[in-house]
């Protein structure tokens, strides 16, 4: 009896042992079927951000369009003008009137300067767009701030035009021009400042479709220097964020856009620019039916260095 008593004790460890070890291999294997699982989320969120990054880049498209032709017709006018000029300057040369050539020699050179001077706003347009389309370096540097903000805000308006042509917006703006250069990644910057401004721009013309009496479509831009801090708001008068989704609206996949508009992920990678690439605060304030402020709160360098210290 108790030899039997052992070998049952014996053969129930056995069992165990075995149970044990079935049940660990099945853990490993849902670990590595999770594992699997994360890899490929990774990579399908990649995608989607990327995604989401041609997807701005065609709203700048036909902004960058309009927005290039206007210094590109200064170039040709004033070459053209210069050219008649040139030919005006030689006849006077000839007949020995050099006052009048000199007059106009005066003349070609401030068109000189001013095809200069648009030149270098194409150029400034294109690089700008380069920006907005690779990858971003990572890499801070000094960045006039309002004139980045101002930037984007017109080729946003621009390319909503593009594509409807009934799209009519009043644009204000309001910056601060004591806040200088700061430290950024203009291009990241840009693309969190051409989120908030297009979505602006949308909430302001989905309250237009409504046909209210009196109502003026208004997006509002303003920056700011607080403290060590620089704000920049991006304000509208739409139908405002109901209270109920405000604190889903930097969740990845979260969107309010019609199915086929939106990826839901343009805040969230926005608040991610915010929060983590420059340690600052991405705020929303809204009231239904009044419309929406977007605050971006960007430490200055200095404020920077400190964070970096602690």
């Amino acid at each position: 009896m108790l030899g039997i008593f052992y070998f049952d004790k014996y053969q129930k460890r056995r069992i165990l042992a075995k149970e044990k070890a079935l049940a660990k291999e099945k853990e490993l294997a849902h670990a590595r079927e999770i594992e699997k699982a994360y890899v490929k989320l990774q990579e399908t969120q990649t995608q989607l951000i990327q995604s989401e990054k041609m997807a701005s880049l065609g709203e700048l498209t036909a902004g960058i369009a309009h927005e290039i032709q206007n210094p590109l017709n200064f170039v040709n006018n004033f070459s053209e003008v210069s050219n008649e000029l040139l030919d005006e300057m030689n006849e006077e040369i000839e007949k020995g009137d050099l006052e009048e050539a000199k007059a106009i020699a005066k003349d070609i050179k401030q068109n000189l300067e001013k095809i200069n001077h648009h030149g270098k706003r194409a150029d400034g347009i294109v690089k700008g767009m380069l920006q907005h389309s690779r990858s971003s370096s990572g890499v801070k540097e000094p960045t006039d701030i309002n004139a980045l903000t101002d930037e984007y805000l017109r080729l946003a308006y621009h390319g909503l035009r593009a594509k409807d042509k009934s799209f009519n917006a009043t644009m204000e703006t309001e910056f601060d021009e004591t806040i200088g250069k700061i430290e950024v990644v203009p291009q990241d910057i840009g693309r969190v400042v051409l989120n908030l401004i297009t979505n602006a721009f949308h909430a302001v013309q989905e309250r237009k479709k409504k046909s209210e009496k009196d109502y003026e479509p208004t997006v509002t831009v303003t920056t700011k220097k607080v403290g060590n801090t620089v704000e920049i708001s991006v304000k509208d008068n739409g139908l405002g964020v109901p209270k109920k989704i405000r604190q889903k609206i930097f969740e990845p996949f979260f969107t309010t856009k019609p199915s086929g508009r939106g990826t839901g992920l343009g805040l969230s990678m926005s608040y991610e620019i915010v929060t983590k690439g420059h340690k600052g605060e991405l705020k929303v304030a809204s009231t239904e039916g009044e419309g929406t402020t977007f605050t971006i709160v960007l430490p200055t360098a200095k404020e920077t260095h400190k964070q970096k210290t602690k």
